[in-house]
């Protein structure tokens, strides 16, 4: 990382960090928005969860897709790590897998702007809580 040359320079760097945040963290109403969870068990992340997880945060911000990124722990399929859950808004979650970086632009393009399915999808065969 390079030094900060100038104070016009770090605020730009605030307001972008402020940006993800909000992409990742916060929302009025979340069943509106696309909801993406991101499994950041140690296999995921071992997996390369936490590039996935950059991957997303930057390609919807700079997309300006309307999304809430979270995280979570492991969600049992770590020979398909790195795991995402995404939930359009009114529809049921769909689970998919092996989403390194370039996956994650694919899954971006296709699914959540056209909603055309990709491989990789992993079946849902339990219920959870939430």
């Amino acid at each position: 990382m390079s030094k900060v040359q100038s104070l016009e320079e770090l605020r730009k760097m605030r307001d972008q960090l402020r940006n993800d945040l909000d992409l990742r963290e916060k929302s009025n109403d979340p069943e509106s928005v696309i909801q993406i969870r991101v499994s950041m068990g140690t296999c995921g992340i071992a997996s390369g969860a936490k590039e996935t997880m950059s991957t997303l945060i930057y390609e919807l911000n700079r997309q300006k897709i309307p999304a809430v990124i979270t995280q979570s722990g492991c969600m049992g399929y770590c020979k398909q790590e790195p795991t995402i859950e995404i939930t359009m808004p009114n529809s049921e979650p769909i689970i998919f897998g092996h989403v390194n970086s370039d996956r994650a632009n694919e899954i971006i393009e296709k699914y959540i702007k056209n909603g055309e399915l990709v491989a990789d999808i992993i079946p849902i065969n339990f219920s959870t809580p939430y």
